[in-house]
């Protein structure tokens, strides 16, 4: 194959791939490797050298870091196009080569910025997405995480998904273009590494189409993911869980089928979330479970998104979201907002009538402290009306019946942060109003529209 052949193959990959228009302004990622190499003199060929814009990112870690750039250079004055050459300062931490991942495109999506380019393109090709998958396969449960490397997203492409690794190495080499291997990718100690010298020349020799065969249910994947979601759209919305809901009743649960079930769920939790959410099909299970009983519960999904299940309902919360309101100091009289519920406090003249735990009536001066409204804490106690020993909120909130979805919202009353009312729910003895009060405390409070 000549030079010339070569380079209009790739050319034809890139403008097959139909992810760039004929006149993209683009910022190509070159390591120096043969991928990129490909990828850079295909888009060059195919758009024009004034319209690609080159990033190296050399860390410095490894002894042939120069070498990385000396092909990359070398690569972009052979194609005459601008190349970019950034040196990241500090050390990487953590995940070594997830932390290099974010640095280099934050680096691209700079430079894509400055350059008024549209898109940034990177030369993962066929094997890339075949070792991506079989990694997820061992380390990750669920369809969604073998959908790695995805042909465009958001402004990043891969558009050499169409063509093996080996096949760009002859590509790069027929061509002349300058490139230099990466050592680290013979080091074992990476899973990748692993699964491209041992899995892989197996799963060839068990069928060489092999790569082929994996990308091509990748794909299948892909498109049918597309597919599920909007069947599971228009379900929750049969069941009255509109776009924006974040909670659906257990009997409709009941009636989806449980693959239906499940990415319901998640679709559910994604919603209270903001971002991906995993929920496999143990956690639905439980999910479904703890909603069909009258005592409910919640199951924690990670990251602090959990499922409240109660009252034949399940719905999603995030911490993040639903992160507990600052403590107000109250003021006798006065009112105070505390989340979505206001507490006020009047000053009334005896006798005034005791109330029940929807309103509070109390002897004005036993609050001589300092009032707070905040919401409930772990471990907090009170001695309800009548009683002699104290309880545990939690065990009140059983008692009660009190939904769980409530139970983080409601306002709690404290002098020095002893508990002296939680709204709608108990008052507490100590400061019970007795014949001999001069002045009332009436403390009530109301949910906000």
């Amino acid at each position: 194959m000549s030079k010339e052949e070569a380079l209009a193959e790739l050319a034809q990959v890139i403008r097959a791939s139909r992810l760039l228009s004929a006149n993209a302004e683009v910022v190509v990622m070159v390591s120096g490797g043969a991928d990129s190499a490909c990828v850079a003199a295909g888009l060059t060929r195919e758009l024009g050298a004034e319209r690609v814009h080159a990033l190296h990112v050399n860390y410095g870690l490894r002894a042939s870091a120069a070498d990385g750039e000396l092909a990359a250079r070398r690569l972009c004055a052979a194609l005459r196009i601008d190349l970019h050459v950034e040196r990241p300062k500090g050390a990487l931490t953590g995940n070594l080569q997830a932390a290099a991942r974010a640095i280099r495109y934050e680096a691209a999506e700079r430079l894509r910025a400055r350059a008024g380019a549209e898109l940034i393109a990177t030369g993962h090709t066929r094997t890339d997405v075949v070792e991506t998958l079989v990694y997820r396969l061992a380390s990750s449960p669920g369809s969604r995480a073998l959908l790695g490397l995805a042909p465009r997203a958001g402004r990043v492409v891969r558009p050499l998904l169409a063509l093996e690794r080996e096949r760009a190495r002859e590509l790069v080499a027929a061509a002349g273009l300058p490139f230099a291997d990466d050592e680290t990718n013979d080091d074992r100690a990476f899973a990748r590494n692993r699964i491209r010298a041992e899995v892989l020349p197996v799963l060839a020799e068990l069928n060489p189409a092999a790569q082929r065969n994996v990308f091509e249910t990748r794909a299948e994947l892909a498109e049918e993911a597309s597919l599920l979601e909007r069947v599971v759209l228009e379900a929750l919305g049969a069941a009255g869980a509109d776009a924006g809901a974040v909670a659906i009743s257990a009997s409709a649960l009941t009636e989806f089928e449980p693959g239906l079930r499940r990415l319901a769920l998640r679709a559910l939790a994604e919603r209270a979330a903001g971002r991906p959410v995993a929920l496999g099909r143990a956690r639905a299970a439980e999910i479904l479970r703890l909603a069909s009983q009258a005592e409910g519960g919640v199951v924690e999904l990670g990251g602090g998104v959990a499922a409240l299940c109660e009252a034949g309902f399940v719905r999603f919360r995030s911490a993040v979201l639903d992160a507990a309101p600052e403590p107000a100091a109250l003021r006798l009289p006065g009112r105070v907002q505390i989340g979505e519920w206001e507490v006020r406090a009047e000053l009334h003249p005896a006798p005034v009538a005791p109330a029940g735990p929807e309103q509070a009536t109390l002897d004005a001066e036993a609050l001589g402290g300092r009032i707070e409204v905040r919401t409930w804490r772990e471990g907090d106690r009170i001695r309800p009306l009548g009683m002699t020993g104290t309880k545990t909120l939690q065990d009140l909130f059983t008692d009660c019946g009190v939904p769980r979805s409530l139970r983080r919202a409601l306002p709690v009353v404290t002098v020095d942060e002893t508990v002296v009312w939680v709204a709608g729910v108990a008052v507490s003895e100590d400061f019970r109003l007795t014949p001999d009060a001069q002045r009332v405390a009436v403390l009530s409070a109301r949910a906000l529209d």
